[in-house]
């Protein structure tokens, strides 16, 4: 196992041929060289999960953060072509406790380290993750870096030193405050038709979903219930998602500020003022909580993995839920509330979801308009089924709509 250095220390405790993770509160980790060999920085997060770790690299929520798997073991299974949630590895580190030495999975078709040295990840392993997540748990996610091979020696070819090191750290732009959702959105539009047991047939309803970092399992929950999902850039207009005549809308997942995206609120207003039905996802409900009047605000640590438990209030279900967020909504839990958005122009709204562990708010319901959103991850890639009706639920909001206007049209056309 690698050393731990307590405090800001000047003399060398390293060499290059290490790897050397360094807080912005001086804490140094120094262990071996994971993927590529270089220099990062980020935000330092860590996910609970203990499996699908290729399903977490590729989730475009981690661009710009530097994750800690908790999980001690992690690569037995190598990676495949078919596991990404996106065409890339956005995580901008990796943390690993021990490799796994092998690859055992019929499915594999390389090895994790492999995998992250050839897409640019620099990563660090055969550290004490355990006592570094209990830090993090106790003093709050922050800024840290990742150096090795030539980022750990200075212009005179000498090992650099840890101020030095950590002054590069501090330079990091915090979380907070950052814009995100245009890196990751997709540059172009295209359509996810619907497959199953739809396939081939007409759709049931077509969606105009807008792309702030979505991930691939969550068109193809839709296409499976036999949506047609136009998938938008995040610069698309609200005459564009008209021109599509969409079923409903539905707003991603995503990465950074919910209080920088004022472009993506007064578009989901618009949305909301037109009476499509809206589904919103992670940073999509964080968006649904801005539009309706709600403050949001960032968390201690976050929730990310695959065990959280959440209560859906609608039901009295306890669902275990796939997590990704460090930002939260912030509104009231217990009670159906006038939204505070032009004095309740968008009508009555409640907290549907909450997070068992720390009484987080995980969804909103709508009373009087056709929308609604969670915070975690119901595509469940990776991650337990349980919430996979939210998607149904979505279905049938789009049918009801549909059939409410088809039966105004007709009294309409009778009168």
């Amino acid at each position: 196992m690698g050393v731990w250095v307590n405090q800001i220390d000047s003399a060398t405790v390293f060499t290059d041929d290490d790897a050397v993770l360094v807080l912005e509160d001086g804490q140094v980790y120094v262990g071996e060289p994971y993927g590529a060999r270089g220099g990062t920085r980020g935000e330092i997060v860590f996910s609970t999960a203990m499996t699908g770790y290729q399903e977490t690299l590729t989730d475009p929520s981690y661009d710009r953060q530097i994750v800690v798997q908790t999980f001690p073991h992690i690569g037995d299974t190598g990676v495949n072509h078919d596991d990404p949630e996106s065409s890339r590895i956005w995580v901008a580190g990796y943390v690993v406790r021990d490799p796994s030495p092998t690859v055992s999975n019929w499915r594999a078709d390389g090895t994790l380290d492999d995998d992250l040295e050839r897409n640019g990840i620099v990563g660090i392993s055969h550290i004490d993750t355990r006592k570094l997540v209990r830090h993090l748990r106790s003093v709050g996610v922050m800024r840290v870096g990742i150096f090795s091979g030539d980022a750990l020696l200075g212009a005179d070819g000498e090992p650099r030193s840890v101020e030095s090191l950590l002054a590069d750290v501090r330079d990091t732009p915090q979380m907070k405050g950052m814009s995100l959702y245009d890196e990751v959105s997709t540059d172009e539009a295209y359509v996810i038709e619907p497959t199953g047991d739809f396939a081939g047939k007409e759709p049931i309803a077509t969606v105009a979903a807008v792309d702030l970092g979505i991930k691939a399992m969550t068109p193809h929950r839709m296409a499976e219930r036999g949506c047609r999902v136009h998938v938008l850039p995040s610069t698309t207009t609200f005459e564009q998602i008209e021109a599509l005549n969409p079923d409903g809308v539905f707003f991603s997942n995503g990465p950074g500020d919910p209080e920088q995206a004022g472009q993506m609120v007064a578009l989901l207003r618009n949305v909301l003022d037109a009476g499509y039905p809206f589904f919103g996802i992670c940073f999509g409900n964080q968006l649904l909580g801005r539009a309706l009047g709600f403050g949001t605000y960032k968390l201690k640590f976050g929730h990310r993995g695959i065990n959280q438990p959440v209560k859906d209030v609608t039901t009295g279900k306890v669902e275990v839920t796939a997590h990704n967020h460090g930002f939260a909504v912030d509104a009231p839990i217990g009670e159906t509330v006038d939204a505070p958005f032009e004095d309740g122009k968008y009508g009555k709204v409640f907290v549907s979801h909450v997070d068992l562990n720390d009484n987080v708010v995980e969804g909103l319901q709508c009373v009087d308009i056709p929308a609604f959103s969670v915070q975690y991850h119901p595509e469940a890639a990776a991650g337990p089924h349980d919430a996979a009706y939210l998607f149904d639920r979505f279905v049938t909001m789009m049918n009801d709509a549909n059939a409410k206007k088809a039966k105004e049209e007709s009294t309409n056309a009778q009168a």
